[in-house]
């Protein structure tokens, strides 16, 4: 089955090991991962990666994707350079195309005003606050949160921010989903035996 890409954000001190689970399993279920950078020009990451976007944020059309997923980083909160980004992300969400969030990304989508009415979740209620956005009422303290086509996760959930976009995107469900999570977060190895049993079918 042909599936839209998803599009993955990366600029400079973006924090590369927030998504890698995401990208990786989204991957091998059949998605085309494209990075999408401010322009053309190489980023690097905050571990030093350096990173050549496949394309730029201003071609990105959300009809042509599955999803927008947007890690943190230092530049969200030490000026407007990601703003665009932020930007980006209620284009998606206002055409019915899912936004994924996790770490400073979320308080950029604070101060765009998308979190205002949406339930989400971050580090802790309190660095949103410090944004001055008027969602505070909708924190929800825990590791990761869906709310319509918006999933918001803290930098120390990686694995909860993945297995909201498996669920959203219907890539794993179920008992599948709930397995792939205990073997990741918790290193359950039963959890092992119900994925190798799902791969065989």
């Amino acid at each position: 089955m042909s599936r839209k890409p998803v599009h993955l954000a990366v600029y400079d001190t973006f924090a590369d090991w927030e998504t890698g689970y995401a990208t990786a399993y989204l991957a091998r279920a059949g998605y085309d991962i494209r990075t999408t950078g401010p322009a053309h020009e190489p980023v690097t990451s905050i571990g030093g990666l350096k990173v050549q976007p496949a394309c730029a944020l201003d071609d990105v059309r959300p009809s042509e994707s599955s999803l927008l997923i947007l890690p943190g980083a230092d530049l969200w909160d030490t000026g407007g350079d990601l703003a665009p980004f932020a930007r980006k992300a209620r284009e998606f969400l206002d055409a019915g195309v899912p936004v994924a969030a996790i770490c400073g990304a979320t308080a950029g989508l604070a101060r765009e005003g998308l979190l205002d009415e949406r339930d989400h979740t971050s580090a802790v209620s309190f660095y949103l606050a410090a944004t001055g956005y008027d969602g505070g009422e909708r924190y929800v303290d825990a590791d990761a949160v869906t709310d319509g086509g918006l999933i918001t996760a803290g930098p120390t959930e990686p694995v909860a921010f993945a297995r909201e976009i498996f669920r959203l995107l219907g890539v794993y469900d179920g008992e599948v989903l709930d397995a792939w999570y205990r073997l990741f977060h918790d290193s359950d190895p039963q959890a092992y035996a119900v994925l190798e049993k799902a791969a065989a079918q």
